[in-house]
């Protein structure tokens, strides 16, 4: 009988690979979870406040028994407190069984002009699944290390 040899390490998941968009996934479930709470039970559109920061405004889009979406954006709001723009307008879906959240669709720029580099060819869906969810975990990181405070909105 052979015995295989069990591997003396596990190496990390490749940034920009497959296995990591994964694990990233899995992070910025986690984090959207210790930012908002028990999100199997979120029901309400939200905003949440922070001294001298931007209030971010949270939308459910969709509900289903296995995901819920949820609309993540800033508030850009003029000096007579009307909102004038919201970015980065993240649509986030959230899978309760996998416990895993994905950026489905996002708007960051505040141009609508595509930006073309010439020198560069255009993504592969996994590197830029792999740009919007880093994107989405940094920012997640930013806004946990602010007390934002949630109230229910309108």
């Amino acid at each position: 009988m052979l015995i295989k040899e069990q591997a003396k390490y596990i190496v990390a998941p490749r940034p920009q690979s497959f296995a990591g968009l994964m694990e990233m996934y899995e992070i910025n479930y986690i984090h959207l979870r210790l930012l908002l709470g028990d999100l199997r039970r979120f029901e309400q559109n939200l905003i949440g406040k922070a001294v001298d920061h931007l209030p971010l405004s949270v939308q459910v889009k969709d509900r289903s028994r296995h995901t819920l979406t949820l609309l993540l954006t800033y508030h850009f709001v003029n000096a007579q407190g009307e909102v004038i723009e919201t970015r980065p307008d993240l649509l986030v879906r959230i899978c309760h069984d996998s416990l895993q959240a994905e950026v489905i669709t996002h708007k960051c720029r505040f141009s609508d002009e595509r930006v073309a580099y010439w020198w560069r060819k255009p993504d592969s869906m996994l590197l830029c699944r792999w740009r919007m969810n880093r994107f989405l975990f940094k920012w997640l990181c930013y806004l946990r290390r602010h007390p934002y405070s949630f109230c229910i909105s309108n």
